[in-house]
Protein backbone atom coordinates (compact mmCIF):
# COMPACT_ATOMS: atom_id res chain seq x y z
CA UNK A 1 0.00 0.00 0.00
CA UNK A 2 2.66 2.06 0.83
CA UNK A 3 4.84 1.54 -2.24
CA UNK A 4 1.24 2.39 -4.70
CA UNK A 5 1.13 5.71 -2.74
CA UNK A 6 4.54 6.84 -3.58
CA UNK A 7 4.05 5.33 -7.21
CA UNK A 8 1.32 7.80 -7.12
CA UNK A 9 3.00 11.01 -6.20
CA UNK A 10 5.08 9.86 -8.70
CA UNK A 11 3.42 9.48 -11.34
CA UNK A 12 1.34 12.91 -10.25
CA UNK A 13 4.74 14.44 -10.33
CA UNK A 14 5.38 13.03 -13.90
CA UNK A 15 1.72 14.52 -15.04
CA UNK A 16 2.27 17.57 -13.81
CA UNK A 17 5.67 18.49 -14.59
CA UNK A 18 5.01 17.70 -18.32
CA UNK A 19 1.92 19.55 -18.89
CA UNK A 20 3.02 22.96 -19.02
CA UNK A 21 5.15 21.91 -21.91
CA UNK A 22 3.28 23.17 -24.91
CA UNK A 23 2.00 20.17 -27.06
CA UNK A 24 2.13 17.67 -24.32
CA UNK A 25 -1.10 16.52 -22.83
CA UNK A 26 -1.55 16.21 -19.32
CA UNK A 27 -4.09 13.83 -19.71
CA UNK A 28 -2.24 11.61 -22.44
CA UNK A 29 0.33 11.19 -19.73
CA UNK A 30 -1.95 10.30 -17.15
CA UNK A 31 -3.66 7.91 -19.35
CA UNK A 32 0.40 6.19 -21.07
CA UNK A 33 0.94 6.03 -16.54
CA UNK A 34 -2.16 4.14 -15.82
CA UNK A 35 -3.44 6.10 -14.06
CA UNK A 36 -5.97 7.91 -15.98
CA UNK A 37 -9.19 5.68 -15.04
CA UNK A 38 -8.53 6.45 -11.36
CA UNK A 39 -8.45 9.52 -11.69
CA UNK A 40 -11.80 10.03 -13.82
CA UNK A 41 -13.95 7.69 -10.94
CA UNK A 42 -12.46 9.04 -7.78
CA UNK A 43 -13.57 12.50 -8.82
CA UNK A 44 -17.33 11.24 -10.60
CA UNK A 45 -17.47 9.06 -7.91
CA UNK A 46 -16.28 11.12 -4.87
CA UNK A 47 -19.83 11.23 -2.96
CA UNK A 48 -19.78 7.10 -3.19
CA UNK A 49 -15.78 7.07 -2.18
CA UNK A 50 -15.00 9.71 0.44
CA UNK A 51 -12.15 8.87 1.79
CA UNK A 52 -10.90 6.52 -0.42
CA UNK A 53 -11.26 9.54 -3.26
CA UNK A 54 -9.41 11.91 -1.06
CA UNK A 55 -6.35 10.33 -0.37
CA UNK A 56 -5.77 8.96 -3.90
CA UNK A 57 -6.46 12.67 -5.37
CA UNK A 58 -4.48 14.03 -2.17
CA UNK A 59 -1.80 11.75 -3.05
CA UNK A 60 -1.79 12.90 -7.04
CA UNK A 61 -2.49 16.33 -6.45
CA UNK A 62 0.43 16.52 -4.56
CA UNK A 63 2.87 15.09 -6.84
CA UNK A 64 1.07 17.45 -9.42
CA UNK A 65 2.02 20.24 -7.78
CA UNK A 66 5.73 19.42 -6.71
CA UNK A 67 6.51 18.49 -10.20
CA UNK A 68 5.16 21.86 -11.40
CA UNK A 69 7.26 23.68 -8.95
CA UNK A 70 10.07 21.67 -9.43
CA UNK A 71 10.12 20.48 -12.72
CA UNK A 72 8.64 22.25 -15.15
CA UNK A 73 11.39 25.00 -15.42
CA UNK A 74 13.90 22.91 -15.98
CA UNK A 75 12.09 20.65 -18.49
CA UNK A 76 10.84 23.89 -20.56
CA UNK A 77 15.15 25.06 -19.98
CA UNK A 78 15.98 21.53 -21.63
CA UNK A 79 13.16 21.63 -24.36
CA UNK A 80 14.73 25.23 -25.27
CA UNK A 81 18.46 23.76 -25.14
CA UNK A 82 18.05 20.31 -26.70
CA UNK A 83 14.73 20.31 -28.79
CA UNK A 84 15.18 17.52 -30.53
CA UNK A 85 16.40 14.93 -27.70
CA UNK A 86 13.45 16.22 -25.60
CA UNK A 87 10.83 16.22 -27.97
CA UNK A 88 11.72 12.77 -29.06
CA UNK A 89 11.73 11.41 -25.08
CA UNK A 90 8.37 12.68 -25.20
CA UNK A 91 7.38 10.60 -28.36
CA UNK A 92 8.85 7.77 -26.92
CA UNK A 93 6.87 8.16 -23.09
CA UNK A 94 3.39 8.59 -25.51
CA UNK A 95 4.21 5.45 -27.55
CA UNK A 96 5.20 3.45 -24.36
CA UNK A 97 1.67 4.04 -23.43
CA UNK A 98 -0.21 3.02 -26.48
CA UNK A 99 -0.02 -0.90 -25.64
CA UNK A 100 -1.93 0.07 -22.30
CA UNK A 101 -4.93 2.30 -24.12
CA UNK A 102 -5.44 -0.51 -26.69
CA UNK A 103 -5.61 -3.20 -24.38
CA UNK A 104 -8.53 -0.68 -22.64
CA UNK A 105 -10.49 -0.26 -25.51
CA UNK A 106 -10.61 -4.33 -25.95
CA UNK A 107 -10.71 -4.46 -29.72
CA UNK A 108 -11.28 -8.26 -30.91
CA UNK A 109 -11.97 -7.47 -34.43
CA UNK A 110 -11.46 -5.54 -37.18
CA UNK A 111 -14.19 -2.73 -39.61
CA UNK A 112 -14.69 0.68 -40.39
CA UNK A 113 -15.57 1.66 -36.81
CA UNK A 114 -12.22 1.57 -35.34
CA UNK A 115 -10.08 3.81 -37.62
CA UNK A 116 -13.74 5.88 -37.67
CA UNK A 117 -13.23 6.67 -33.98
CA UNK A 118 -9.25 7.25 -34.38
CA UNK A 119 -10.28 9.55 -37.14
CA UNK A 120 -12.53 11.47 -34.97
CA UNK A 121 -9.84 12.04 -32.09
CA UNK A 122 -7.29 12.85 -34.43
CA UNK A 123 -9.52 15.56 -36.18
CA UNK A 124 -10.50 17.24 -32.73
CA UNK A 125 -6.91 17.73 -32.03
CA UNK A 126 -6.26 18.98 -35.18
CA UNK A 127 -8.77 21.79 -35.28
CA UNK A 128 -8.06 22.87 -31.84
CA UNK A 129 -4.42 23.40 -33.35
CA UNK A 130 -5.55 25.36 -35.98
CA UNK A 131 -6.68 28.15 -33.64
CA UNK A 132 -3.89 30.97 -33.49
CA UNK A 133 -2.50 31.81 -29.71
CA UNK A 134 -3.83 34.62 -28.21
CA UNK A 135 -7.08 34.44 -29.84
CA UNK A 136 -8.70 35.45 -26.61
CA UNK A 137 -5.84 37.19 -25.10
CA UNK A 138 -7.89 40.03 -22.57
CA UNK A 139 -6.58 41.99 -19.71
CA UNK A 140 -6.75 40.25 -16.12
CA UNK A 141 -8.53 43.15 -13.93
CA UNK A 142 -11.00 43.49 -11.81
CA UNK A 143 -14.66 41.14 -11.65
CA UNK A 144 -14.00 40.93 -15.73
CA UNK A 145 -10.85 39.73 -15.03
CA UNK A 146 -11.98 37.13 -12.32
CA UNK A 147 -14.42 35.82 -14.27
CA UNK A 148 -12.30 35.38 -17.72
CA UNK A 149 -9.74 33.06 -15.57
CA UNK A 150 -12.51 30.74 -14.12
CA UNK A 151 -13.67 30.49 -17.45
CA UNK A 152 -10.38 29.40 -18.72
CA UNK A 153 -9.98 27.37 -16.05
CA UNK A 154 -13.05 25.42 -16.97
CA UNK A 155 -11.80 25.03 -21.03
CA UNK A 156 -8.62 24.21 -19.49
CA UNK A 157 -10.62 21.19 -17.41
CA UNK A 158 -12.04 19.31 -20.59
CA UNK A 159 -8.74 19.41 -21.71
CA UNK A 160 -6.66 18.64 -18.94
CA UNK A 161 -9.41 15.86 -18.45
CA UNK A 162 -9.32 14.42 -22.41
CA UNK A 163 -5.91 13.00 -22.71
CA UNK A 164 -4.33 14.33 -26.61
CA UNK A 165 -5.49 17.75 -25.58
CA UNK A 166 -2.39 20.32 -24.65
CA UNK A 167 -3.83 22.06 -21.68
CA UNK A 168 -0.58 24.38 -22.40
CA UNK A 169 -1.75 25.15 -25.71
CA UNK A 170 -5.32 25.65 -24.77
CA UNK A 171 -3.67 28.73 -22.23
CA UNK A 172 -1.69 30.02 -25.29
CA UNK A 173 -4.61 29.94 -27.20
CA UNK A 174 -6.51 31.92 -24.47
CA UNK A 175 -3.21 34.29 -23.57
CA UNK A 176 -2.46 34.09 -20.51
CA UNK A 177 0.45 31.10 -20.79
CA UNK A 178 3.43 33.44 -20.46
CA UNK A 179 1.35 35.01 -17.61
CA UNK A 180 0.10 31.49 -15.91
CA UNK A 181 4.36 30.84 -15.68
CA UNK A 182 5.39 33.78 -14.11
CA UNK A 183 2.24 33.20 -11.93
CA UNK A 184 3.33 29.89 -10.72
CA UNK A 185 6.93 30.71 -10.52
CA UNK A 186 6.32 33.96 -7.92
CA UNK A 187 2.71 32.06 -6.32
CA UNK A 188 0.98 34.92 -7.62
CA UNK A 189 -2.58 34.06 -5.87
CA UNK A 190 -4.58 36.86 -7.29
CA UNK A 191 -4.42 35.09 -10.89
CA UNK A 192 -3.95 30.97 -9.47
CA UNK A 193 -6.83 31.32 -7.66
CA UNK A 194 -9.88 31.97 -9.68
CA UNK A 195 -7.70 29.66 -12.70
CA UNK A 196 -7.57 26.93 -10.09
CA UNK A 197 -11.54 27.28 -8.88
CA UNK A 198 -12.36 27.35 -13.30
CA UNK A 199 -10.06 24.15 -13.18
CA UNK A 200 -12.28 22.52 -10.13
CA UNK A 201 -15.22 23.09 -11.54
CA UNK A 202 -14.55 21.80 -14.84
CA UNK A 203 -13.32 18.84 -13.92
CA UNK A 204 -16.53 17.91 -11.72
CA UNK A 205 -18.64 18.75 -14.55
CA UNK A 206 -16.89 16.94 -17.77
CA UNK A 207 -15.88 13.87 -15.21
CA UNK A 208 -18.84 12.10 -14.72
CA UNK A 209 -19.96 12.09 -18.33
CA UNK A 210 -16.39 10.46 -19.40
CA UNK A 211 -16.68 7.79 -16.88
CA UNK A 212 -20.14 6.95 -18.18
CA UNK A 213 -18.71 7.11 -21.51
CA UNK A 214 -15.86 4.94 -20.69
CA UNK A 215 -18.02 2.46 -19.22
CA UNK A 216 -20.82 2.26 -21.33
CA UNK A 217 -19.21 2.58 -24.74
CA UNK A 218 -15.75 1.40 -23.79
CA UNK A 219 -14.34 0.78 -27.19
CA UNK A 220 -15.10 4.08 -28.97
CA UNK A 221 -14.22 6.07 -26.21
CA UNK A 222 -10.80 4.52 -25.88
CA UNK A 223 -10.24 4.62 -29.72
CA UNK A 224 -11.18 8.32 -30.03
CA UNK A 225 -9.02 8.95 -26.91
CA UNK A 226 -6.17 6.74 -29.08
CA UNK A 227 -6.54 9.10 -31.47
CA UNK A 228 -6.30 12.00 -29.33
CA UNK A 229 -3.17 10.87 -28.36
CA UNK A 230 -1.75 10.12 -32.26
CA UNK A 231 -2.57 13.90 -32.66
CA UNK A 232 -0.92 15.24 -29.79
CA UNK A 233 2.36 12.64 -31.12
CA UNK A 234 1.60 14.98 -34.49
CA UNK A 235 2.00 18.41 -32.32
CA UNK A 236 5.09 17.35 -30.91
CA UNK A 237 7.10 15.68 -33.79
CA UNK A 238 9.77 18.38 -34.77
CA UNK A 239 11.08 16.37 -37.95
CA UNK A 240 14.13 14.37 -38.72
CA UNK A 241 17.54 14.91 -37.35
CA UNK A 242 20.59 14.61 -39.17
CA UNK A 243 24.59 13.52 -38.44
CA UNK A 244 25.06 12.40 -34.94
CA UNK A 245 22.10 14.21 -33.34
CA UNK A 246 19.62 11.32 -35.20
CA UNK A 247 21.69 8.90 -32.74
CA UNK A 248 20.97 11.16 -29.63
CA UNK A 249 17.11 11.42 -30.58
CA UNK A 250 16.73 7.74 -31.36
CA UNK A 251 18.57 7.08 -27.83
CA UNK A 252 16.09 9.32 -26.25
CA UNK A 253 13.12 8.04 -28.16
CA UNK A 254 14.16 4.55 -26.59
CA UNK A 255 14.69 6.15 -23.08
CA UNK A 256 10.95 7.79 -23.28
CA UNK A 257 9.47 4.44 -23.80
CA UNK A 258 11.39 2.48 -21.91
CA UNK A 259 10.97 4.98 -18.40
CA UNK A 260 7.19 4.67 -19.01
CA UNK A 261 6.93 0.92 -19.93
CA UNK A 262 8.83 0.64 -16.63
CA UNK A 263 6.65 2.61 -15.06
CA UNK A 264 3.41 0.97 -16.11
CA UNK A 265 5.03 -2.50 -15.04
CA UNK A 266 5.76 -1.27 -11.56
CA UNK A 267 1.85 -0.33 -11.32
CA UNK A 268 0.81 -3.59 -12.88
CA UNK A 269 3.18 -5.71 -10.20
CA UNK A 270 1.33 -3.57 -7.46
CA UNK A 271 -1.98 -4.77 -8.65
Amino acid sequence: MKSRSVLTVIKGMIVGGTMLVPGVSGGSMAMILGIYDKLVSSVSSFAKHKRESLIFLGQFSLGGGLGMLLFARPILGLIERFPMPMLYFFLGAVAGGVPLILREAKVTSFSFREPAWLALGLLAVFGISCLPEGLFAAEMAGAAGFLFLMAAGIAAAAALVLPGISVSYLFLVLGIYDELMRSISTLRLSFLVPLALGLLLGVVLTTRVLETAMNRHPQPTYLMILGFVFGSMAEVFPGIPSGTELLVCLAALAAGFGVIRLVTASEGNEK
